[in-house]
């Protein structure tokens, strides 16, 4: 109901670069369809999502970026892209033993089709299950002999 109703295939692609506390960088995929239900319209399809954060040593992590969509089959005089400007917060910590995730933010739309937002809003909550163990050994600043 909510779906394209079609098989779709693409090239996806992701590049960033950590440098102390910043990470930049970029993911963008297209999808064409290959397989389409007879009332349904093929699909081209591209994402964009450049974005930068910044997360801090109290696991505070400031981020912009933009998830952007452009619908390369849309009807002309109708906007191609979909392109929210969003700014985010987001904190890691612990709920007893349990570590979590928890972001807010907020989107502002450059640019929409005909009818589509103006602003919107992101919450989030995420259940953290870290699979790394502490190094046994010394801890820092401490001697061994």
């Amino acid at each position: 109901m909510l779906g394209t109703g079609t098989f779709s295939i693409g090239p996806t692609v992701v590049v960033l670069k950590q440098m102390g506390g910043l990470t930049a960088g970029a993911l963008m995929n297209q999808l064409w369809s290959v397989a389409t239900e007879e009332d349904r319209k093929s699909v081209s399809q591209m994402f964009l999502q450049p974005f930068l954060s910044y997360t801090t040593k109290t696991h505070t992590t400031f981020t912009i970026n933009t998830e952007s969509t452009a619908n390369w089959n849309n009807t002309p005089g109708d906007a191609k892209w979909t392109v929210p400007l969003i700014f985010s917060i987001s904190q890691v910590l612990k709920i007893g033993k349990q570590p979590v995730s928890i972001q807010l933010g907020g989107k502002y739309y450059v640019d929409t089709p005909r009818y589509g937002p103006d602003w919107g809003v992101r919450l989030n909550f995420t259940l953290l299950y870290p699979t790394a163990r502490p190094k046994l050994g010394p801890m820092p600043g401490t001697y061994s002999k």
